[in-house]
């Protein structure tokens, strides 16, 4: 059986790969293709953008079905040094300012102007990001404001890419995942309409999750 999926490229969302028989590492366990040569993304750790450390953490079941695309709504950066200011003042918000607080930054992975992914609370830990999608899938914002702003289809989409489909081979995201915007899961403008029109154009989206 082969499974084809979608993956981002320099097209954005266009571009997929297919996947030979799967098999699991251990029996019973998650599956994964073998066979794919993915250059797994450099993930910059939460020591090295300052994280602090959480309040609480909740493990995730993988693998899971969802991957939901965000924006954070705030200005965009260029570098590791301003990427991660923007990350500290995020996990602050949500730690400590907003109503209901989070007991760490909601955001599973996050993509950087500077085409690096920074890691939120990662694989294997359940995120904040979507309510009811939580505990099965992913949350991957894109940092920056993309209501009018486009998105610009290279750094930034080929190491959200990379960073999907090497989830996909460790077992950590279904190889016929489902992809959607934070707004079709509620009343809100994120991920932006210029992203979101990018994200209905890949052949993962789904209408109705």
């Amino acid at each position: 059986m082969k499974v084809r999926i979608a993956v981002l490229t320099r097209d954005c969302f266009h571009s997929s790969v297919v996947c030979p028989n799967k098999v699991s590492r251990i029996p019973g366990g998650p599956q994964y293709c073998p066979s794919q040569s993915v250059e797994c993304p450099s993930i910059v750790s939460r020591s090295v953008w300052g994280a602090r450390e959480p309040n609480g953490t909740t493990v995730m079941t993988t693998p899971v079905e969802y991957v939901i695309v965000h924006h954070t709504a705030t200005g965009n950066c260029s570098s590791t040094d301003s990427c991660s200011r923007i990350l500290r003042d995020i996990q602050k918000y949500h730690m400590d300012e907003r109503n209901g607080r989070f007991s760490d930054i909601g955001y599973s992975f996050l993509v950087g102007g500077d085409g690096k992914v920074y890691e939120g609370r990662g694989w294997n830990k359940q995120g904040a990001h979507t309510k009811n999608y939580n505990d099965k899938g992913i949350g991957i914002a894109f940092i920056g404001n993309f209501q009018s702003e486009l998105l610009k289809c290279t750094k930034e989409s080929n190491a959200a890419q990379e960073l999907i489909t090497c989830g996909a081979e460790m077992g950590m995201v279904k190889w016929d995942y489902k992809l959607l915007g934070h707004q079709q899961t509620k009343a809100t403008e994120c991920p932006g309409k210029a992203l979101f029109d990018i994200i209905k154009t890949s052949p993962r989206w789904v209408l109705n999750p």
